[in-house]
């Protein structure tokens, strides 16, 4: 029996990743970098799980010849980055540049009315995840979700299961009584690797992705009930 619900964060529980962008780019300024993402490179970079691996990644392209004696000048780089990009983040969520997306609140109050046990599994900072739900479900979201793992927790990104299985251990429950909702191929082929059956709900960024084995690709959650996820849960799965 379908009795627990886990949602990745940013562009699933939230369209976050035009902010980030926005945010990444203040940060390259902010640090006398040269450096700016536009939308078609950020959508690129997206294929690579977590804000500092993708630093690494475009640092890695532009300075390929790079010696090792210098990683840890540029890890210490990176890192102050990321805290730039992380306090731009969270200012522009607490001015309201952040929101829920549509139906997600309504189904996670539908699921809390109705006593089944809420989690999430991200690869983004525990920083960035209680900006945005402070934001959107008060000072005490936290208590709302019985398992929360995240980039501190599981450092091995998504698309291994490494978060999803650390949450799967805190609930203390089988992956066949829960659903996964996530908005990337990263994030379904971990869901997957962990025995989630997985609902889809792409955004701009991630439409392009291939969401072969999705139990559903949606537009967005407005609308679906918990009586929808029964019934698709206890099917099968569609090719995207």
């Amino acid at each position: 029996m379908l009795q627990a619900l886990i949602f990745d964060v940013d562009g699933t529980l939230a369209d976050t990743e035009r902010v980030h962008l926005e945010a990444f780019n203040h940060a390259f300024t902010e640090e006398g970098l040269d450096w700016h993402w536009d939308e078609a490179r950020y959508r690129q970079l997206l294929e690579i799980s977590g804000g500092k691996e993708r630093m690494q990644h475009f640092w890695n392209e532009r300075y390929p010849d790079l010696r090792e004696l210098d990683h840890g000048a540029v890890r210490a780089r990176i890192d102050r980055l990321h805290e730039i990009k992380t306090a731009y983040y969270e200012n522009a969520v607490q001015e309201g540049r952040v929101g829920l997306r549509p139906g997600v609140l309504t189904l996670i109050e539908e699921a809390m009315r109705s006593g089944w046990r809420l989690a999430i599994a991200t690869t983004t900072s525990p920083v960035n995840i209680a900006a945005l739900l402070r934001t959107a479900m008060g000072p005490d979201w936290r208590t709302h979700f019985a398992a929360v793992g995240d980039a501190s927790s599981a450092p091995v990104k998504k698309p291994h299961p490494q978060v999803y299985q650390q949450v799967l251990g805190e609930l203390g429950m089988p992956a066949a009584r829960c659903i996964a909702f996530e908005d990337s191929r990263n994030g379904l082929l971990a869901a997957r690797a962990a025995g989630l059956k997985t609902i889809i709900t792409p955004t701009a960024f991630t439409a392009h992705h291939v969401f072969d084995g999705a139990l559903r690709v949606l537009p967005d959650l407005d609308g679906v009930t918990l009586e929808d996820l029964r019934a698709w849960h206890a099917g099968e799965a569609v090719a995207a």
